[in-house]
């Protein structure tokens, strides 16, 4: 299963096939959710997605949240193991949909897929947008297999930054990862030795993804002779990221691993920073 459906394809499918989920966050998500999603979508925000800690160097400004918190979220949602899970959000899967598309991948389930262009190409394909809210489905009990996987920690991060078999990838703007400006972190700049491939490059017409073909292409040229499996993406707080490990795996280079904590946990780290004017030692920031 490819992990993008297009909304011509979302209209085809039986209704009862699926579980729909509509994931939003930053601010407003529940009243913007309110205000219009696709008929027949469970809400959920991004906050369900991670865990709440007061100290972000210590796994980022997102952490991922405990099992036990996130088979109950999908419990709650009537989501089953073999269920076919198709998400979207209203940021064309930039955020919340990749984000809960890579933690069902990462715990094991197979069937789930982001839609294209999220809610604007489902307006734009003329599928029923409704201020309706579904009715709560009935609650399963969801068993996962085996924890989160596909994850690089702090330190292998470090290690990764400077070996030249291996890459580290940061998805954002190019703006913070020069060191230009930080609206959200602490510390402006990137870890010493990431490439930048902004999370936006894997973006076409539309806000949809560029094609299979096109994003395969793009990313051999970034690669080089690094293996997918080599390779750690990272963004500021493990969300956005995400994106880019979409369109890896829709690009069919599997393998890549996310640095959860990203840039919200190195930059509070007290670790090197690396700037548009060089690297910055820690006694120096």
């Amino acid at each position: 299963m490819k992990p993008l459906i297009e909304a011509t394809a979302l209209q085809q499918l039986d209704p009862y096939s699926f579980t729909l989920i509509d994931a939003r966050g930053f601010g407003n998500s529940r009243e913007r959710y309110e205000q219009g999603h696709i008929e027949g979508a469970l809400y959920i925000d991004l906050e369900d997605l991670a865990s709440h800690t007061e100290n972000a160097a210590m796994g980022g400004r997102h952490p991922l949240p405990n099992l036990n918190s996130f088979t109950s979220l999908l419990g709650s949602l009537g989501i089953m193991p073999d269920t076919h899970v198709i998400v979207y959000d209203d940021k064309a899967g930039a955020n919340p949909a990749a984000r809960f598309w890579w933690m069902l991948r990462s715990v094991g389930h197979e069937k789930v897929q982001v839609l294209n262009g999220g809610l604007q190409a489902a307006q734009d394909a003329g599928l029923n947008v409704t201020t309706d809210i579904s009715a709560p489905p009935e609650a399963t009990q969801y068993q996962i297999k085996h924890g989160f996987s596909g994850t690089a920690d702090i330190e292998e991060v470090k290690a990764a930054a400077e070996d030249s078999s291996r890459m580290v990838i940061d998805v954002r703007e190019i703006q913070r990862y020069l060191g230009q400006t930080e609206p959200l972190d602490l510390i402006a700049g990137h870890i010493p030795g990431a490439i930048n491939v902004p999370y936006n490059t894997n973006m076409g017409e539309g806000n949809r993804y560029l094609s299979p073909e096109q994003l395969k292409a793009n990313y051999a040229k970034v690669f080089g002779d690094v293996k997918p499996e080599q390779v750690i993406v990272h963004c500021g707080s493990g969300v956005t990221a995400c994106h880019t490990l979409l369109a890896l795996e829709q690009a069919g280079l599997t393998g890549a691993k996310l640095y959860v904590g990203s840039w919200s946990e190195w930059s509070r780290r007290n670790l090197p920073v690396a700037t548009e004017n060089g690297i910055i030692a820690p006694e120096n920031k």
